[in-house]
Order: structure tokens, then sequence, then C-alpha cells
């Protein structure tokens, strides 16, 4: 290669390292350099994108546990963004809780929240998008709201445990039902009457929204969403994903609009708060859908697993359980005498919540909170960030900073704030982000959690599932 082109080259590659430099290498408005904690170096212009991509397929999570060797905060490039992993409690509450006014949006992400979900999920929606479908949402945080949806959670809880006396080999199915049918209810207003095709595709939007986020380099690089899009071959794919959700979507969102519209839906979120007029809601009808969907995915997803993992914890830590009973029976009665244990129990039960933050930390849901992006240039600890830099919760890391952290302990939960799951717990996330449902999950737990523990008897069975009788 002559001198010529090799300069050519080397020249362009700086222009292309430059344009898409790490936001935590930019300097910040005021001109200062930026100083960010220690990570590790990663490749020129990937940064540790492949190591990430292998850490996300990895049950054991050990990207999770090597950046956090670095201390508190671990910076690591990710293409043209930069993420701090807050690997302490500490740290979390600083940046995610007491500074949650300034980083409390998100990084562009064109292919997960633009293609595959037409900018509908807040979850990964920016602050300025996002604001209005939190307000909206905020009231199933209600006093009101919990009260009204705790009558249909305890319903759908006994008809749980009726099908795990008829039908107790699929115990995992029955927590999947129970978490749908409660927060189809709370959101659409009708008890679940879907076909297994129509779970299954939305069992499968939940899934290849999940994996779409990150697993494209565009996510990487927004920038390149620019391109023209005859540019942009990665677009086929990724708008048919899109195209497939929104008609699965759609099917579940129509029929309660229909009812709406003509005036004969029952009590629920969309009927009483998103269409409401008096609510104001500013989007538009596939504002509403999307708005409504993602509860639905949210609110079933989460507790199935929860629900799951709290069975392999009673497998594996039969004393924890048994203190559990106890305190059941000494509440809610025994024998002839007992009833099934209800929501105003709660404070009564306060082992039974502390089980479930148990559950939450001891094998986290998630593993990594979506980032929380700095809205401003932020000065901290003599670390300096500049606008757009993302804040990570490293959810293994924080929920491992106790003793003995791999043993499953509600002990270390019984500190007074038991009936609080956000408490010393980052699994709904922090700030002014956290999951607006997180309350109405905690009282789908407890409820199940209680009187699964009271009425059922779970055994490991030599094949790959579980012999389950009723207690007397």
């Amino acid at each position: 290669m002559s001198i010529g082109p090799a300069v050519f080259l080397l020249v362009l590659i700086f222009i292309v390292s430059q344009y898409f430099k790490p936001t935590g290498k930019r300097k910040l408005i005021d001109g200062r350099s930026s100083h960010l904690p220690p990570g590790p170096k990663g490749l020129p212009l990937l940064g540790s994108l492949l190591d990430l991509k292998t850490g996300r397929q990895d049950p054991n999570h050990k990207f999770l546990w090597e950046i956090a060797k670095y201390g508190e905060m671990t910076t690591v490039h990710l293409g043209a963004k930069t993420w701090i992993f807050l690997n302490s409690h500490r740290v979390v509450s600083e940046i995610i809780a007491k500074r949650g006014s300034v980083t409390n949006t998100r990084s562009p992400m064109p292919i997960a929240s633009g293609l595959v979900s037409r900018d509908g999920r807040s979850l990964i929606l920016p602050q300025e998008t996002w604001s209005e479908r939190r307000r909206v949402m905020h009231s199933l945080l209600s006093g009101s709201a919990l009260k009204q949806y705790g009558e249909w959670q305890e319903l759908e809880s006994t008809q749980m445990m009726a099908e795990y006396l008829f039908q107790p080999e699929k115990w995992y199915k029955h927590h999947y039902r129970y978490a749908n049918s409660v927060v189809h209810r709370i959101v659409l207003g009708e008890r679940l009457a879907k076909s297994t095709q129509e779970l299954a595709d939305l069992q499968n939007c939940v899934t290849f929204f999940v994996g779409s986020i990150g697993s494209s380099i565009i996510d990487w690089f927004p920038e390149l969403a620019r391109l023209p899009k005859v540019l942009q071959f990665w677009r086929a794919h990724w708008q048919s994903l899109g195209d497939w959700n929104y008609r699965v979507y759609n099917s579940w969102w129509a029929p309660i609009k229909k009812q709406v519209d003509e005036g004969t839906a029952p009590p629920s979120f969309v009927r009483d708060v998103l269409l409401n007029e008096d609510t104001r809601y500013k989007g538009d009808d596939q504002d509403c859908m999307y708005l409504a969907m993602q509860l639905i995915e949210a609110g079933s997803d989460t507790t199935r697993e929860a629900l799951n993992i709290m069975v392999m914890a009673m497998l594996e830590y039969p004393e924890a359980f048994q203190k559990a009973r106890a305190e059941i029976d000494h509440i809610c009665g025994y024998g002839k005498n007992a009833r099934l244990p209800v929501l105003v129990d709660m404070d009564n039960l306060r082992f039974i919540c502390a089980i479930a933050k148990e559950v939450l930390r001891w094998r986290p849901i998630f593993v990594a909170t979506p980032d929380h992006v700095a809205s401003q240039d932020i000065d901290f600890e003599g670390y300096r960030f500049p606008l757009g830099t993302g804040f990570v919760i490293n959810e293994v890391a924080v929920g491992s900073e106790c003793e003995n952290s791999g043993a499953f302990d509600p002990d270390r939960w019984m500190n007074g704030h038991e009936t609080d799951i956000s408490h010393g717990l980052w699994q709904f996330g922090g700030g002014r982000r956290i999951c607006v449902g997180y309350r109405l999950a905690q009282r789908s737990l407890f409820i199940n959690i209680a009187r699964l523990i009271q009425c059922i008897d779970f055994k490991a069975a030599s094949c790959p599932i579980l012999f389950i009788t009723m207690s007397q």
C-alpha cells in the first residue's frame, strides 16, 4: 500500500473514532475533561461490547462480577455510549435516588425502542416522552386503586390454589395464569379468557423485546440510524418484528377499546384512567395501546418468575418456610380453625414480606437495570461525568452486599421495613423511574407466597418436576 492511501485510511479511522467517541470521554459543557472511575480498557471503537454480549448469555454473570472488582463504580465504554456500573448500595442511593432529578432519562435505542416498540414502551423512553405516561400510570399507586385491585388479587389467588389442588404437576403454569390474569383484569377489566396461542404470543412479545435491547450495533451507535433508509440494511428485520408485535398488541387492545367507545366496558385502568376524559392523557390511540399492554407484560412476567424462584428456595431452604408457616398459623389459625391469609394481614405477616424481598435479592430477575442517563454534567466525589453518561445498577453485586449472600435468609430483611419492598432493594429500579406497579407486585407476591406456604408441601421428585401435597 502506498503512503497516500495509508494516510487516508488512518485519517478516516481517526475521524470515525472521534465521531463515535464514547460519551464518557467527551468534555463537559464547561470545557473540563471528564474524570471517570476505573474500568476495563476495551477495544478501539467497540469498547467492551463483545464482553457484554458474551456476559448476557452467562447464567453465572461472570462479566458483572468481574467489573465489580474495580470498586463501587466501574466505567465501561460500549460503542458510542459510556455506562457507569454502580456496584454498591451506597452509590446507587447517591446517584439514582438522591440525584434522580438529573439521572432519569434514557439513551437513544433506535432498534429496541424505535423499530421494535414504535417508541411506545416507557421503560426505555427518554424523559421528555416518558413523563406524560408516568403521570397516567401513577394512579396505580393510589390507595383506592390498591384496595380495588386487591380484591381481584385475592380472588385470582384463590383460583390458583384450586388449580394447585387439581393439577399440582402444572404448578409453574398456575403461576403464569395467576400473574397474567390479575394484571389483565386490572388493566383491561375482564378475567383472562385467551387461548394458549394468544398467551404464547404475548409472552414472545416480552421475550423478543428484551432480546432486542442492545442486540443490534445500531443501539450502541445511535447516530447510524440517521443514515438514509436505503442504507439501513438492518431495518427490514427489526421492523418486521415491530409490526408483528403491534398486531399482537392490537388483538388484545381492540376489543376493550371498542367496549369503552360503546360504553359497555367494565371497570379497569383503561376505562377509568387511560381513556377517561378527566385524565386528559395527551397520547394518541397507539400510545394508549402500548402503555396498557406494557403493564400487562411487566405485571405478568416478573410475578411469575418470582413465584418460581420462591418454590426453588422452598426446596433448598425448608427451615425458612417452616418458620413462615408457623407465623401464618399464629395469625390465620390452624387446622379446622384456619383461614386463608388476606392482604390486610401484611402488617402481621412480616416474615412473609421478608421472604418476598429475599426472593428478589437471592436470584434477581433483573441483573442490571436500564441505564439512568445524566441530563446534565455531574460532579460526584471527585469524578466528573459528562451529560449523556449512563448509570446502571449492578444488581448482582449490590444484592451480594450482605453476610453469607449465597444463602436464602429472609431474616436479613427483618429490620422494620419488611412491608416496603423497595426499601434496600433495587429490583424495581429507583429514583423517579422506579416501577410504578411495585406495590401491586408486592401485594401479588405476598398473597401467593403466604397461601402457598400455608397450604402446599413442596418436595423434590426424582424427575425434573415437583411432588406437591396439600398441607393438613
